[in-house]
């Protein structure tokens, strides 16, 4: 049986932290170097999203972990106890944490991630009207921009497709401008739709 299948069995088919039955997927609880049912989890697209910090931090949509970080699966105690620490600043979460036994195996694990450190914010691209920007779409300028150490003048009106985005700055992307790769800030950029 392949690993989808036994944690679909296993989970009766629900997200393992949330118990959302739509849009599930395999999250396996790093650092284990070998997935296996036990080093894994089902868990749906808003569970993934707000564990990878692709999306903002919603404390309400956690407080179920009061109930599911008492299962016996590992992977759901080291992604809760994550979670958990990651919402630390609300009291519910921390009352949680204070009842919340793991063995030393299983905390050392979930330690190992570094999660109890971060912060709940998540630092998301954004364009000139706040729209979320993910690597691969397409701006356009809002602004003609000179670009330093270079003749080149980037066109208010000017496309540029296939952006990557900066992990180290929310505020920088990168893109092709008449061939020429530039640094652009999101500010001056508009999503194209």
């Amino acid at each position: 049986m392949k690993l989808e299948q036994e944690l679909i069995a296993r989970s009766g088919g629900t997200c393992e932290l949330c118990h959302s039955t739509e849009n599930l997927t395999v999250y396996e609880a790093k650092p284990e170097s070998i997935t296996t049912v036990d080093t894994a989890c089902l868990v749906c697209d808003k569970c993934l999203n707000q564990i990878n910090k692709t999306e903002q931090l919603e404390p309400g949509h956690w407080t179920v972990l009061n109930e599911t970080m008492w299962s016996e699966v590992p992977a759901v105690q080291v992604v809760a106890w994550r979670m958990l620490n990651r919402l630390r600043n609300e009291t519910w979460a921390q009352d949680s944490l204070d009842i919340l036994y793991l063995d030393d195996a299983t905390l050392e694990w979930a330690k190992a991630a570094g999660d109890e450190h971060l912060d709940t914010d998540v630092e998301i691209h954004k364009d000139s009207n706040g729209n979320q920007l993910f690597d691969g779409d397409s701006v356009v300028l809002v602004k003609t921009l000179d670009v330093k150490g270079s003749s080149l003048s980037a066109k208010l009106g000017t496309v540029v497709k296939g952006i990557r985005l900066d992990p180290n700055n929310p505020e920088y992307i990168e893109g092709r401008v008449e061939g020429q790769m530039i640094v652009i800030l999101t500010k001056y950029v508009r999503k194209q739709s």
